[in-house]
């Protein structure tokens, strides 16, 4: 027993030096091709399989200097500079003022951006005495994203795609603005994004009920770092849970400082539906709610046999031939634009023997590997979530991975590469609000800088009753293109 148990410890230590090995050296990649390919003719379509290519990779490194902190003081705001080019709006006040005399004109400028280069847009509001001494009149200022500021729609899109989506802090922001002769604080352009933020936070809880109220709902989480005022020089890991419905193609992240289970309870006190997640301990409380329906991830199961062709190559290899099988199901679904329920009858009709196959060959090999090899925590992981990863083949509304939703968390891993971390739990929450926005301008195939100016454009004036209607996946743009050339 002594021998067996130390063998056993051997394995499980080299299985862990190969992957951390792999994680320092190797290729993230988890495409596997088998030694006999499973056959294409599936839902009687004849349909080759689609060539697949590494791509090609490079590492790139660079050292920068830590900026120097100076003073900081107060300073009144500056004048916007003179060499811009300007473009005149005159608004005439909507009184009659025939036989009215101009007696002066109230100007305000606003800095506006279009892609490459800055403008100023001056408004100039003539203003004019009535007749008969009834009163002086001027043009009426449309409402503006800063109240008596001088940043337009535009510039404040413009400053939150290139961090968010293009992942240039501001400090690079600044330097850019400077290369065209504008100096812009690093402090003013974060109070210009915090203003945009806050005139977007009833927008964003309407899309956080939107969310709730849908019938399927993916969810994940993915950790940022936070600076913490309680703990200086140090950060603080919080994590932002992600929830994404399929159905309308909505994304919405929500901060919460940590990793327990006190955030999806939160989030989803509401909800009632089905819930798809990966392995995560935190969500198994849903299980046993009533009106929740949970459903796993194929790919977070697959993830585990891929890790273990080492340690076993020809079960795993087995258990992948499988679950590829069950994924050209799908493939072939999507591809012929199958509806709802004949995806759910190709499932049922193809699918559902393969699960069956399957789930009866891990009953049966789970007591021929050692628990500890990589094989056996991939069959263990997988039978003790077997009941949830089988159930998407019910409903035709179900995917059978929740890949869509880690798609939309790559911007957050990108951006903390960055960024580095966000500056205060507030901070952290209004990133939160513009990936959600952004994460659902591109499921929605929508430009985001143009959806962003038009709705920061639009805010100020806009019902409450009726914010929905600003949603990406609802949005049509009514202004035209905001960034057309003067």
């Amino acid at each position: 027993m002594e021998i067996a148990s130390l063998k056993a410890d051997t394995l499980y230590l080299k299985q862990e030096l190969d992957k951390l090995k792999r994680m320092i050296f190797g290729s993230k990649s988890e495409r596997f091709i088998g030694t006999n390919s499973p056959g294409q003719l599936l839902l009687g379509l004849d349909i080759a399989p689609l060539p697949m290519t590494e791509p090609a990779k490079e590492t790139v490194s660079y050292e920068r200097k830590k900026p120097v902190v100076k003073d900081r003081t107060i300073h009144s705001r500056q004048p916007l500079p003179a060499h811009l080019l300007r473009e005149e709006v005159v608004i005439e006040p909507k009184e009659d003022t025939t036989g009215a005399r101009k007696i002066g004109e109230e100007i305000t400028e606003v800095l506006e951006y279009t892609p490459g280069k800055l403008y100023v847009k001056k408004y100039i509001r003539p203003k004019y005495v009535l007749r008969e001494e009834q009163g002086i009149v001027i043009g009426e200022l449309p409402s503006l994203v800063i109240p008596k500021g001088n940043a337009g729609a535009s510039v404040i899109s413009h400053i939150t795609i290139s961090k968010f989506v293009d992942h240039l802090p501001f400090y690079r922001q600044v330097q850019m603005f400077k290369r065209l002769d504008v100096k812009i604080a690093e402090s003013t352009i974060n109070d210009w994004f915090k203003s945009g933020c806050t005139l977007m936070l009833p927008l964003y809880q309407k899309m956080v009920g939107r969310v709730v109220k849908g019938p399927y709902l993916m969810a994940d989480e993915t950790p940022i770092p936070v600076l913490d005022r309680d703990k200086p020089g140090t950060t603080h890991q919080g994590y932002h849970w992600v929830y994404y419905s399929p159905l309308e193609k909505l994304v919405c992240f929500y901060y919460q400082k940590g990793r327990g289970r006190e955030g999806p309870i939160k989030f989803l006190k509401d909800f009632r539906g089905t819930l798809q997640t990966d392995g995560y301990t935190a969500y198994d409380i849903f299980e046993k709610q009533e009106g929740i329906t949970m459903l796993s991830c194929m790919a977070h199961a697959r993830r585990y046999f891929e890790q273990a062709l080492k340690n076993d190559p020809s079960r795993a290899e087995y258990v992948l031939a499988q679950i590829q099988k069950l994924y050209q199901v799908e493939r072939i679904a999507r591809e012929e634009g199958l509806t709802f329920d004949q995806r759910k009858e190709a499932r049922m009709e193809i699918s559902a023997p393969i699960l069956e196959e399957l789930e009866a060959w891990m009953k049966k090999n789970i007591i021929e590997v050692l628990p500890k090899s990589a094989i056996g925590v991939a069959i263990g992981y997988t039978l003790c979530r077997w009941e949830r990863l089988k159930r998407y083949i019910n409903d035709g509304r179900y995917e059978i991975d929740n890949n869509p939703i880690e798609n939309s968390i790559r911007p957050v891993a990108l951006g903390r590469k960055n960024y580095l971390f966000a500056g205060s739990h507030e901070a952290a929450q209004r990133a939160a609000m513009i990936y959600s926005f952004l994460g659902t301008c591109k499921i929605n195939d929508v430009n985001p800088a143009d959806w962003l100016t038009d709705v920061l454009n639009r805010l100020p004036d806009h019902k409450a009753n009726r914010l929905e209607e600003l949603l990406p996946n609802n949005w049509k743009n009514t202004q035209g293109n905001q960034h057309s050339a003067l």
